[in-house]
């Protein structure tokens, strides 16, 4: 059992040797390594570049639509000074035209109220005379 297990323990050795000297680093696999930093170097200088170029995009994008929004807040500002304006101008006109039809409206009313007023007078009179008469 002795035999057996030192013969395992050595054939273990010996396997481990074997990959260890597959395992050993060699100058190609140096320049590939190399060339793999470098791409990967290159990869990531171009996506930064991307990056920076969308930075600057997005911040001429800003500047463009706050112009956009100055010039839409005064244009929305003119329209409601002119909407509000003349809406205004038509409250005042409506109430200036509504007084106005008021007084025509209310002229040949009081003018027949004056009518009825001394014609009741008049008839008032004649009735106040009937008896006046009748007894003479």
């Amino acid at each position: 059992m002795k035999s057996l297990l030192i013969l395992m323990s050595l054939m273990f050795c010996i396997s481990t040797v074997a990959a260890a000297a597959d395992a050993s680093f060699t100058q190609s696999d140096r320049d590939r390594m190399i060339r793999l930093e470098t791409k990967v170097d290159d990869g990531l200088k171009a996506t930064n570049r991307r990056i920076d170029d969308l930075k600057s995009e997005m911040n001429g994008l800003k500047s463009d639509m706050k112009s956009e929004m100055k010039s839409l807040k005064s244009e929305i500002t003119t329209f409601m000074f002119w909407g509000f304006g003349i809406l205004f101008s038509g409250m005042w006109i409506l109430m200036g035209f509504i007084l106005w039809d008021r007084r025509t409206t209310l002229a040949p009313v009081a003018k027949t109220t004056r009518e009825l007023e001394t014609r009741t007078e008049r008839l008032e009179l004649a009735i106040k005379e009937m008896p006046k008469k009748i007894r003479n």
